[in-house]
């Protein structure tokens, strides 16, 4: 989940339309997918556009919903990319080793020796899973580490950083280990 201002968490983006009747997909960045219509009327990106989850159901991959004040195909398009916000206080507080996608924007990334790499931009998920998109502070160049246990082995949002254990990468004319 991404943050856009200072109390709203993004939790789904619209997508196609499905069907006629004016069912739209949600891609949900939910846990539960199911849990974005319980949240109550959504903000969006759109200046006075507020959604209802009215009724949706799970698919393979997204959410399939029927909204309020959307009845038909043309409308459901209309509303293609736009995305649905919580105001962060109806949310359950994190604990532990939980946290929201927001809370790592800000964090300072470190690798194991303690040395500090750059800080963390975004959490951009490109369909092949969340991604760390981290900001080196000397160059201003910006460089994407998967979000995997494997390569983010601590996360300390408490503390204010990440460690990152950069995969090893080949050399020109070397061969991937199998």
């Amino acid at each position: 989940m991404a943050q856009a201002g200072d109390n709203k968490l993004l939790m789904g983006r619209i997508g196609a339309a499905h069907g006629i009747k004016g069912e739209v997909r949600i891609q949900s960045f939910t846990e539960d997918p199911l849990a974005l219509a319980s949240y109550g009327p959504l903000s969006t990106n759109k200046p006075g556009l507020t959604i209802k989850i009215l009724a949706a159901r799970t698919t393979t991959n997204v959410l399939v919903a029927r909204l309020e004040g959307i009845n038909d195909r043309n409308a459901a398009e209309k509303l293609n990319g736009v995305e649905l916000y919580v105001d962060r206080a109806l949310l359950p507080d994190t604990d532990g080793d939980d946290f929201y996608h927001a809370d790592l924007i800000g964090l300072k990334a470190r690798l194991a020796d303690g040395s500090e790499i750059g800080e963390v931009m975004a959490v951009p998920n490109f369909g092949a899973g969340d991604l760390l998109e981290i900001r080196d502070p000397r160059s201003g160049d910006t460089y994407l580490y998967p979000f995997s246990k494997a390569v983010v082995p601590e996360v300390r949002v408490a503390e204010g950083y990440l460690l990152i254990d950069p995969p090893i990468e080949a050399e020109p004319g070397e061969e991937e280990p199998d």
